[in-house]
């Protein structure tokens, strides 16, 4: 009886560490995302800001920050932001002008 019950507790054990990802994995993952979502942009030179957000697996998105300026002549070079949602289900990227993050200047 001790025998089985501690059987099960290692099988137990050994299960639940399965669902963890390395973090191999997750660099690979991150690598992915900011592929996608800097492919995805409208922005040239788009580079993330700070780290993907993971959201939880319910969700099933994860959501980067990215900045970078925008390519239209009239814009002349200016500043932008955009967030990004790629989803974890499909592997695509949406990708929405987010410029209210940066705080305004004051003069």
């Amino acid at each position: 009886m001790k025998t089985l019950t501690l059987s099960l507790l290692c099988l137990t054990a050994l299960a639940s560490q399965a669902h963890a990802s390395s973090p191999d994995a997750w660099a690979a993952y991150d690598k992915t995302v900011l592929a996608s979502c800097t492919k995805a942009s409208g922005l040239k030179d788009a580079k993330p800001v700070g780290t993907p957000a993971q959201f939880d697996d319910r969700v099933g998105y994860t959501a980067v920050l990215l900045q970078g300026q925008y390519p239209q002549k009239h814009m002349k070079g200016q500043q932008g932001s955009e967030l990004c949602l790629y989803s974890k289900k499909s592997k695509t990227a949406f990708v929405t002008e987010w410029d209210s993050i940066r705080p305004t200047s004051k003069p």
